[in-house]
């Protein structure tokens, strides 16, 4: 997220982090540019009018790299013009400040549904399935109910389903680089998981791989 009004940021990054989501937060247009090169994200959202290089320009530069991940960009402006500019820079989506922060989710959800190949609708490993638009989880046709940061982690554990996945890993994509707690954390909430997705069907599939990580088990 992009966005150098504390007040703004503030809400919004309280608010995506309450829905589940992971969230890195930068204030300027250089630090918005280095973040998108060194990290592969779900979502930027972007705001228009931040200390230069601004948002329009941080956009057709993110696409000049090869940077693909999609756009939601925001602003004051209400003009056409300035709607077609940040479109024409790469822009997946178009959000008009003030809104309500509900919109804000649902086209946060829209464009993260985009990319089939690199985000397929539902993830499904075995009778486990997982589906990132409605935030539901299925095992054996069961639901299953998570809390936003379980969901996140099962969620981070199928996309890599059969790989060995250490805890700083975990903590850097499920939490978030500026996180401060014990890795034991981790530990914790795999715990929560076992006790819900596989203890309940009689299943094994997060397995611990002693002094490296968590898989989840493709093949249990």
């Amino acid at each position: 997220m992009v966005e150098d009004d504390p007040a703004m940021s503030a809400m919004l990054e309280r608010g995506l982090r309450r829905a589940g989501y992971t969230v890195d937060v930068v204030s300027t247009g250089a630090d918005a540019l280095w973040s998108v090169v060194e990290n592969d994200y779900d979502l930027v959202v972007l705001d228009a009018m931040i200390p230069a290089p601004d948002g329009f320009e941080v956009c057709r530069q993110m696409r000049a790299k090869e940077r693909w991940a999609p756009v939601l960009m925001l602003t004051a402006r209400h003009s056409i013009a300035d709607k077609v500019r940040g479109l024409d820079a790469g822009a997946d989506d178009y959000l008009t400040k003030p809104f309500g922060f509900d919109e804000l989710l649902a086209r946060a959800r829209a464009l993260t549904r985009r990319e089939a190949k690199q985000r397929p609708a539902k993830l499904s490993v075995g009778d486990l399935i997982l589906d990132p638009a409605d935030r539901t989880v299925h095992r054996a046709q069961t639901p299953i109910t998570l809390s936003a940061k379980e969901f996140a982690l099962l969620q981070e554990l199928m996309r890599r389903a059969g790989e060995t996945l250490s805890r700083t890993y975990l903590i850097e994509h499920v939490w978030d680089f500026a996180y401060d707690g014990g890795s034991n954390v981790v530990d914790v909430y795999v715990r929560y998981l076992r006790d819900k997705v596989d203890r309940p069907f009689g299943r094994d599939t997060i397995r611990t791989i002693r002094g490296a990580g968590y898989r989840l088990d493709p093949d249990a």
